[in-house]
This record gives C-alpha cells, sequence and structure tokens, in this order.
C-alpha cells in the first residue's frame, strides 16, 4: 500500500512514517520547512520528501493519505486531498489501527516531560531482553530512531499527546491508543489554541483515564492537584502513585541535591523494595520522570534494580538537554523547552548540576501557546536560575518581549535578529559558560552558527 503523510517532518508523523515503512508499506510526505533530526532519519530511512504542499504531490494518487494535526482547511494538498476524493485518516487513529493491536501499549502523557519518560521506559524494557516497540516525539539516543515496531507482541510506548488529532477530529490524539498501562505525569494549562482554560484538558485526560481496562495500570504523580481532579471525574483502574509523597507506591529520595543519585522506594504491601539510581542526568523533574519509567516497566515484569542499573547507561533523547558542542570550554546546550515551567527546571537542574561557569539561558518562545501571548507573564520568573537570559523575538510573535526582559531578575537583553543574537552571545561568553538555547523549533540553526561563531572566536 501507498501512504502518502501530510506534515510527514513532525515528530509524530515522522515516526509513523517509519513504522508505516517498517510495515512494508511505500511512504511518501509533504512537509515544508524541513529540519533535522526528523529530515534526517526520513531521509535514511529512503523516504521521499516533497518541499511544501501541492495538488501535485497527490499524484499518482496514494492509498491511504494520512493527516497531520498541523493540517488545516486552506492548505493546498488538504484542499486538493478533498476534491480528489481520495481515503484519508488521522496519525493516531492510523496507530491504533494498525500497529497497536495485540500490543501491550504503555502511554506517557503529560504537560511535560512525555518524551523522555516514554524514552526511558522503551530503554528499560530493552534493557530487560523485551525488545519493545515505540513511537516517541523525539529520537532517544539509545535507540537512533524515534520509532519501531519491536518485536512480535512485545509491549510498544507511545508519548501520549494531548493535542487535538486531526482539522476533522478534535479529540486528543492520546483517545485512540487504548493502553493498557498509562502514565500521568503532570498537567498544568498549555496549547492555549485550542483549550479554553485548564478544565478543558482535564476532561480530555479523563477521556483517556476512561480508556484504560481495569485490569490494567494508571501511574499517577503525586502533588498534582489537576491530576487529582481527572480522577475525581471517575476512575475504574488501579492506581498507583508516584512522587516524594510517603504515602506514594513509588517514592524517590535524592541523595544528591542535583538529583544524579536517587533512592527508588517501592511500597508492595507491606515489603518495601529499594534500590539506587546513579546517573548522568540531573534535576529532580528528570528523577521524576524515570520513576513513572521505573514503575512502567515493572508493570510489565522489569526488576526494580535491574531497571535501576540500566539507567545509568540511559542517554537522554536529542534536543532534551544534548550538548551540541564545545568552544574553548564553552558549551552549548539545546533543549526542547517550550513553556515556563520547563524553562525553569531545565535552568534550576543544570544550576544545581555543576558550579561550572555561568548558566547562559537562550529562549525562542515560539510554541502556539507562547505566540497567543498565553503565558507571558510567567515568562520573567521561568530565568531565575539563569546568570544572563537572550530572548528571542520571532517573527509572528504579535506581542512584545520587551516587558519580559525589562522585569527580568536576572541581566537579559532581546533581540529580533538571530545572527545579531549569536554575536551578542559570542561576545559575552568565556571559558566554563554553558550556553542552554531553548526551542521547539530549528531556532534559525543557531546552534550550528554559535559554534562556528565562537570557533572563530575563541578556537
Amino acid at each position: 500500500m501507498h501512504l502518502h503523510i501530510l506534515g510527514i517532518c513532525g515528530t509524530f508523523m515522522g515516526s509513523l512514517a517509519l513504522l508505516a515503512r517498517d510495515l512494508g508499506h511505500t511512504v511518501t510526505g509533504s512537509d515544508s520547512g524541513v529540519y533535522p533530526p526528523m529530515s534526517t532519519q526520513l531521509e535514511e530511512a529512503g523516504i521521499g520528501l516533497y518541499e511544501g504542499y501541492a495538488e501535485a504531490n497527490l499524484t499518482p494518487p496514494p492509498d491511504l493519505v494520512v493527516v497531520g494535526n498541523a493540517m488545516t482547511r486552506g492548505n493546498p494538498e488538504v484542499e486538493a486531498l478533498l476534491d480528489l476524493g481520495l481515503p484519508y485518516t488521522s496519525g493516531p487513529q492510523w496507530l491504533a489501527e494498525h500497529v497497536l493491536p495485540g500490543r501491550r501499549v504503555i502511554a506517557v502523557a503529560g504537560t511535560h516531560g512525555k518524551t523522555t519518560t516514554a524514552s526511558l521506559a522503551a530503554w528499560l524494557l530493552e534493557s530487560a531482553g523485551f525488545e519493545p516497540g515505540f513511537l516517541i516525539g523525539g529520537v532517544p539516543r539509545n535507540f537512533g530512531v524515534s520509532a519501531r515496531l519491536g518485536g512480535a507482541g512485545a509491549p510498544f510506548v507511545v508519548e501520549a499527546d494531548e493535542y487535538d488529532t486531526a482539522f476533522f477530529d478534535k479529540r486528543s490524539k492520546f483517545v485512540h491508543y487504548r493502553p493498557e498501562i498509562a502514565v500521568l505525569g503532570n498537567l498544568e494549562f498549555d496549547h492555549a489554541d485550542i483549550f479554553a482554560d485548564l478544565a478543558a484538558i482535564e476532561r480530555q485526560f479523563h477521556h483517556l483515564v476512561r480508556t484504560v481496562p481495569r485490569r490494567g495500570r494508571l501511574l499517577v504523580a503525586d502533588g498534582e492537584p489537576a491530576l487529582d481532579r481527572v480522577l475525581d471525574m471517575g476512575c475504574w483502574t488501579p492506581v498507583e502513585r508516584f512522587g516524594s509523597a510517603a504515602e506514594s507506591a513509588w517514592r524517590l529520595v535524592l541523595e544528591r541535591d542535583d538529583a544524579s543519585r536517587f533512592r527508588v522506594v517501592h511500597q508492595q504491601g507491606e515489603v518495601n523494595e529499594d534500590a539506587v539510581v546513579d546517573w548522568a542526568l540531573t534535576g529532580s523533574h528528570n528523577a521524576r520522570n524515570a520513576l513513572a519509567a521505573l514503575a512502567a516497566a515493572h508493570a510489565c515484569g522489569v526488576d526494580l534494580a535491574r531497571g535501576c542499573a540500566a539507567l545509568s547507561r540511559f542517554e537522554t533523547p536529542r534536543r532534551r538537554q544534548e550538548v551540541r558542542g564545545e568552544v574553548a570550554g564553552i558549551q552549548v546546550i539545546d533543549d526542547f523547552a517550550h513553556h515556563p515551567t520547563a524553562f525553569a527546571a531545565t535552568l534550576e537542574g543544570l544550576r544545581a548540576a555543576t558550579p561550572r561557569g555561568r548558566l547562559l539561558a537562550v529562549i525562542e518562545p515560539r510554541s502556539n501557546t507562547m505566540r497567543l501571548g498565553t503565558m507571558r507573564d510567567r515568562l520573567t520568573a521561568s530565568v531565575a536560575a539563569a546568570d544572563l537570559a537572550f530572548w528571542y523575538q520571532p517573527p509572528g510573535l504579535d506581542w512584545s518581549l520587551a516587558p519580559v526582559v525589562e522585569a527580568s531578575p536576572v541581566p537579559a537583553r532581546l533581540e529580533e535578529d538571530i545572527d545579531a543574537l549569536v554575536s551578542a552571545l559570542v561576545a559575552e561568553a568565556r571559558p566554563l559558560d554553558r550556553i542552554v538555547v531553548m526551542s521547539n523549533g530549528a531556532f534559525g540553526g543557531i546552534h550550528e552558527k554559535l559554534l562556528a561563531a565562537l570557533e572563530v572566536a575563541h578556537g
């Protein structure tokens, strides 16, 4: 079968393309403004990419068109698809019908940390010999790909996004997955372009809860009032809490302030089982992600001590606190953070990790929620753990970042040109500094430009 995917370079749709290819389908796709790592991954897989959207991309007619959720009416290829009467479906629906049946599905949901937690769960299962399948909104470096089918009948880990499914299906993606094990990691307001308020997102999370069978398991973070409200709407599945509360079934005890070493305590009835994790990641948010992944893997039969040992060999997914390079002792770190809570967590984790030099935060607020200005009042405090903050005003952001910069708790500056931003960073940077670039987009290739400019200035 020939599948054509609209929006193929999105993290979800590109991963779907890999699964379809592995199932033996011919796969092509269209997108605009493609960039690594997904474009590189698709090209290496031999999947044909069309740059831009046009009716010609649908010739010869594919057997099925899979429509990404970024596609809207008015898109020339969407309009051609409808006019031609070609069969079409959404990505989550295709996944649910062609990949997930017969699999033990582990769905990882939450406002933050889904990619890391899903990568952790897949790695724990892999380390225990389960050969899991997975679809993750990033590229886990332990695997080198964002999706794979895995062994026949093996567990399947899916990053469960609450964003809507397609222009013709406004339910959250995750309602399609019917998981046996669901991780609910956290929940706060986001996606202001499609949700009116937090209550609307809570309702979608409850739709997910409704799909988990009573023989399954809900792994729910403690200390999250929004998740408590979700469960209060009704719950028919055993719940295990994880976090730092004394009564939680899975408890985290930090043994280093930066969370690079922590103890996991699992309460099983009258028996407490514990083990220690000593790993390369930092930040209490990452430790909680690991705790959730351990609980999910344990539900599939992974021994706790073995799982904790495997975490020492875990590598962060691409674009999650990924060191892109170092010049003259100046590190350039890439992070996918795109929400004030994530900005703060990334910076606090890096700050706690080492006293090395200064921490320079470079932020492009480009998500749909950021563009609407919903979170603008929270941005100022989000950089408090940095020594310096550099804000980039991207095209299409209809409100000014100037008030954010003026109210900054640390020295800050605003740039509207990427080359000028790079020049300002190079002029400021000195050995042992860490420059943390946070964006959910390509950011105009700033990482490569910055490393090249640092090489000229300091190399």
